[in-house]
């Protein structure tokens, strides 16, 4: 039976996943939580690590201490992560503490995961990792139509766009493959909270259990072809500046430029 482990699966993307992995009846599920405590209301096929902090230097060895060597071969989606904002003003400007959470969760956080586990031993040929990013992540699709702002969200998913084209060069050798992804502009309570649902149904935002799917089907057809490469499964629909940096009639899934 296959092993998925769900870095951040308590909400959002990662609890879709989680219940729909769970739904197939044919995978085994780690979810992690950052409190020691799990949401109630999740299948029992789900086995919490609790305690996992993305802040933490420790996270990498916390989670293989967790899983306590029950498991030979994982793959692993690591969907956690902070979203703040922020522009240029003097009101709303850089909060220090905010973009040292969100470099720590969404870039460097992914890293000591990845590289304990497969000292571990857990990440072996045909293991698959797929890191949830953004397109807001790709400096070429960042134009005047957006404009500015936002710096550590956006850089930090810059950040972890080449932590994984790096981390694909180094376990390319094992037949580790690693995508890294645009998930989809999501209806969950994190962009919510930062007032974007007021953009929801203009920027084409799906739920939460949609991106699972398309997400889910997307690392089941993965293969060594694409590893290190940067993706958006659902195609360019709820990507703003796609069509005036990179035109139209675009392909689905479509390949992202750095």
């Amino acid at each position: 039976m296959p092993s998925v482990l769900i870095v951040g699966a308590t909400r959002g993307l990662g609890a879709s996943l989680a219940k729909q992995y769970a739904a197939q009846g044919d995978t085994k599920i780690y979810g992690t939580s950052r409190s020691t405590s799990h949401p109630a209301d999740f299948p029992s096929e789900v086995k919490w690590l609790s305690g996992i902090d993305l802040t933490s230097s420790r996270v990498g060895d916390e989670i293989v201490l967790s899983l306590n060597g029950e498991q030979k071969k994982l793959d692993i989606i690591i969907s956690a992560g902070y979203l703040a904002t922020e522009d240029f003003s003097a009101e709303k400007g850089p909060n220090w503490d905010d973009e040292q959470r969100m470099y720590t969760t969404s870039s460097i956080a992914p890293v000591f995961i990845v590289h304990r586990l497969s000292h571990a031993g857990l990440l072996q040929e045909g293991s698959k990792v797929v890191l949830v990013s953004s397109e807001a992540g790709s400096i070429s699709l960042r134009h005047e139509k957006e404009g500015g702002g936002n710096y550590a969200h956006h850089a930090s998913k810059a950040a972890l766009n080449m932590a994984g084209r790096l981390l694909s060069l180094d376990l390319k050798p094992k037949g580790v493959i690693i995508s890294i992804v645009h998930p989809g502009f999501m209806r969950t309570d994190m962009t919510a909270g930062v007032g974007y649902d007021k953009y929801w149904d203009a920027g084409g935002a799906v739920t939460p259990a949609e991106a699972a799917n398309t997400l889910i089907e997307w690392m089941d057809k993965l293969d060594m072809s694409t590893t290190g490469e940067y993706w958006a499964p659902r195609g360019p629909r709820d990507i703003g500046t796609a069509d005036v940096v990179l035109g139209r009639d675009l392909p689905t899934p479509l390949q992202l430029p750095w």
